[in-house]
């Protein structure tokens, strides 16, 4: 973790709860949808496409889908948005491999360290999720990780998704808490520090797979896993 991260990062003023993102950040988003997406080219001729450019095709369908109105459930920007990424590279998938595929975040599991992460910053703060998915997705999901979370707060509820600041703002009605009074953490450059910068908040970025960040959206924590998290978090063994 690079020495600038302390500087980066304040605990003043204290802040009451600390924001996730869940899919990549708290979860294992690329490393279930890669299987899955494997699993599918594996029963077609797959012109050379990889699972990675499949989904990088969906994550640009996703901005796109997620800005668009009225807003639509996450289920259908999955169904939608991975039915055109296999398209644009001369693939059709069959509309239950597509459901198969789109179904599997309530699949996904913690990364090997959240579950204690969590835990021990359960001890200090309250805990909450901010989510680009539904209510009945993400319950699974939240489940699989095994710790209770104080909050939350899926697009769905909001009517929107992040990067909007609707997302946001509605979660900190719900919570009754300040802005300044979380620290939002998450691994989504564009879907959450983006968003974190244009509110000004505190953020702590995990960057899991050795990405190249954004210096428009700083100022922001960098951190290689939720363990590195708690150390800014929980500074000296708190």
């Amino acid at each position: 973790m690079p020495d600038l991260n302390a500087s980066m990062f304040k605990l003043d003023p204290a802040p009451k709860v600390i924001t996730f993102d869940c899919y990549g950040t708290l979860v294992q988003w690329y490393e279930v949808l890669l299987r899955e997406i494997d699993a599918t080219l594996a029963k077609h001729d797959a012109n050379g496409a990889s699972a990675s450019a499949i989904l990088e095709s969906f994550s640009a369908q996703g901005r796109r889908l997620t800005a668009e109105r009225p807003h639509r459930l996450y289920k259908d920007i999955l169904r939608i948005g991975f039915a055109a990424a296999f398209r644009e590279h001369d693939l059709t998938p069959s509309a239950n491999e597509i459901e198969h595929i789109a179904s599997s975040p309530m699949t996904m599991g913690p990364h090997p360290e959240v579950p204690d992460v969590l835990r021990r910053l359960r001890e200090r703060y309250k805990l909450a999720i901010f989510t680009n998915s539904d209510d009945d997705l993400i319950a699974p999901t939240v489940a699989r990780i095994g710790v209770p979370f104080d909050y939350v707060i899926t697009a769905e509820q909001a009517q929107a998704y992040k990067p909007s600041r609707q997302l946001f703002e509605h979660a900190y009605r719900m919570m009754g808490v300040a802005p300044e009074e979380t620290v939002h953490v998450a691994m989504g450059m564009y879907w959450d520090m983006k968003a974190r910068h244009e509110l000004g908040l505190r953020g702590i970025w995990v960057n899991r797979r050795s990405e190249t960040g954004n210096p428009d959206w700083l100022p922001y924590a960098e951190v290689s896993d939720l363990d590195e998290a708690a150390a800014l978090l929980l500074p000296a063994g708190g």
